[in-house]
């Protein structure tokens, strides 16, 4: 006779996990229920095993996005508001998930809520998924009562964040196309064309090349040698490997996020993104009745930037000192005397995650006017520096034969 495990629930509601045989999972539910257990799932023994070796081994690293958890929170948070059991929540959102990663975990927080942790706490052992601020808004509409405006409110904080990104990566990808058509078009001049001139120089005898020929020549021997192509690529794959590790440690991290805000035009794009960064999560954060100091940690680990993160906890202490919000903000120089204000301001009238989201809702349009303006600059700008790359290339070539044509009129 087969055996069977099983998951059910007694009259107290807790949880009862087994193994018995039966002779097929209808028998068995049967027997269950007649002994008053409430059957959540009967499944063969080994099934689940044989199940887990027939897994996809890369599904654990597949990367839950952005827009993934904002949908999660935002259908999470509707059925809550209607009524919706806990559990019930969790079981329809793993069937409706098509992120194979994601699915993996809501099943996971789903049993644990049933053993009774906390949401919260379940979301805990899946940090990797759910960041400090999706976990420390849970926390504070479970504590508060309001799971379903908390949901609600970091739904809209994630679908804003997406928004930004996406506008961001709009803005930069023609740019990125060009750049690298233009890097193409190069090497193709350099590797294909430019080699069929060299041999038609070899056929005529003391013709002196001009400097500008001798470096494309030299160039191109370069990159058309094995030795050449060995060190381009590797040297390319090597220094991409080596900058990604780097960006990886704490000290690269911040030495990259301290300057990238000084680099001309760019430096104040990265820098207005990480305002409207801070002011919106610290926002969405108070609003949903998270304290200020906890409310500060969760921003500082939450933003992407080491520098603004720096600022932020040195900012946090001294407000656990006793100190406005306000004072070491200024005195970090790095938030525009408008933010400064508006905080003071807010703190001063009980309104400051008001007018952090006002804040916040400047420094997004002005972000995404700076995009545009960069955008538009940017494409003339690489077309005239990919026709000076051109113009190079077709006047080194060029010279020699004027010098040929010399000669011989000559």
């Amino acid at each position: 006779m087969p055996t069977f495990v099983y998951v059910a629930k007694d009259k107290t509601g807790k949880i009862i996990r087994g193994r018995r045989e039966a002779d097929n999972e209808k028998t068995l539910t049967k027997q269950l229920q007649d002994s008053g257990f409430w059957v959540t799932q009967v499944a063969h023994e080994g099934a689940e095993k044989k199940g887990a070796k027939r897994q996809n081994p890369l599904r654990n690293f597949k990367k839950v996005k952005l827009k993934d958890k904002a949908i999660f929170s935002r259908q999470f948070a509707t059925m809550i508001n209607a009524g919706v059991s806990l559990v019930r929540c969790l079981s329809v959102l793993e069937r409706q998930t098509d992120n194979s990663r994601l699915k993996t975990v809501i099943r996971d927080v789903q049993s644990r809520v049933e053993a009774g942790e906390t949401l919260s706490r379940a979301l805990l052992h899946h940090n990797s998924v759910f960041d400090n601020l999706f976990i420390g808004l849970v926390r504070a509409g479970e504590v508060g009562g309001v799971l379903d405006e908390t949901l609600e409110r970091l739904a809209e904080f994630l679908e804003s964040d997406m928004r930004l990104k996406q506008k961001i990566k709009a803005a930069m990808t023609y740019p990125v196309i060009v750049m690298i058509a233009a890097v193409l078009i190069v090497v193709g001049l350099v590797t294909f064309i430019v080699p069929q001139f060299i041999q038609i120089f070899k056929d005529f005898d003391n013709v002196e090349m001009p400097a500008m020929t001798q470096m494309l020549i030299n160039i191109s021997n370069f990159m058309t040698s094995k030795s050449g192509m060995v060190i381009l690529i590797g040297g390319s794959i090597g220094s991409m490997f080596l900058f990604r590790k780097f960006k990886r440690t704490k000290f690269g991290k911040r030495l990259i996020d301290k300057y990238k805000m000084k680099v001309p035009v760019f430096g104040k794009l990265s820098h207005n993104i990480g305002v409207a960064r801070f002011t919106r999560t610290l926002a969405t954060l108070l609003s949903s009745g998270v304290p200020i100091l906890q409310s500060l940690e969760t921003v500082a680990h939450a933003i992407d930037n080491e520098t603004f993160s720096d600022v932020i906890m040195a900012a946090r202490a001294r407000i656990r000192e006793g100190d406005p919000i306000g004072e070491p903000l200024e005195k970090s120089k790095l938030f525009p005397p408008m933010v400064v204000q508006m905080v003071t301001i807010g703190e001063e009238t009980g309104a400051l995650d008001q007018m952090l989201g006002k804040v916040a809702d400047f420094y997004e349009a002005e972000v995404e006017a700076q995009l545009e303006s960069l955008a538009a600059a940017l494409e003339p700008i690489m077309i005239v520096i990919l026709g000076v790359i051109v113009l190079f290339i077709v006047l080194a070539m060029f010279m020699p034969f004027i010098a040929i044509i010399s000669k011989l009129t000559g």
